[in-house]
């Protein structure tokens, strides 16, 4: 049995949770997220929580159990909780600046500034010129927008420079030796 997937999700006040056959919508404070899961996965609600069978011990059934459960408790996180993902800009003359909740300016180093827009449910907050974070309701599109800001300049082993995530460790490399 999946350890992961044979766990209940509780289900907390104020959240509202429809199944209609495969599909699972999720109503809460900061949103609606809806998540079709896949074919031989039910989920059955009953008294304040989730729980997501599968009908056999077959492999697909043992790999969708415990990925179709987290997917399905990340939502009720997200409209209850939401996601935030914190980034730092590390180089002299690399900085950030909002041009509003949904878009960026960053000056990584480039002869241009990249100006970057945030897709619908995903929001930019700036706290210094160089650390800012991304948020949102959906796990996924939060970590996906994060990924593709830290791919504009990705951080470079020998002096660090570039978007990192709070907290990243970069592996640095010893430069030319000198004679």
């Amino acid at each position: 049995m999946s350890r992961i997937g044979k766990l209940p999700i509780p289900v907390p006040s104020g959240v509202d949770v429809s199944i209609d056959g495969q599909t699972v919508t999720v109503k809460g404070p900061k949103g609606t997220l809806a998540h079709t899961v896949s074919a031989p996965i039910t989920v059955v609600q009953d008294e304040g929580q989730l729980e997501v069978r599968r009908p056999d011990d077959e492999r697909r059934s043992k790999e969708l159990h415990g990925l179709s459960r987290t997917l399905v408790s990340n939502m009720i996180i997200g409209v209850t909780q939401g996601y935030e993902r914190k980034l730092e800009i590390v180089g002299v003359g690399y900085r950030v600046v909002p041009k509003g909740p949904t878009q960026l300016e960053l000056s990584l180093g480039y002869s241009h500034s990249i100006t970057f827009d945030a897709p619908e449910g995903v929001s930019f907050a700036v706290e210094t010129a160089t650390k800012f974070s991304v948020s949102g309701i959906n796990k996924q599109q939060v970590g996906e927008v994060a990924a593709n800001i830290r791919k504009l300049r990705k951080p470079e082993p020998y002096k660090g420079k570039g978007i990192r995530y709070a907290g990243e460790k970069i592996r640095r490399k010893v430069g030319k030796a000198g004679k």
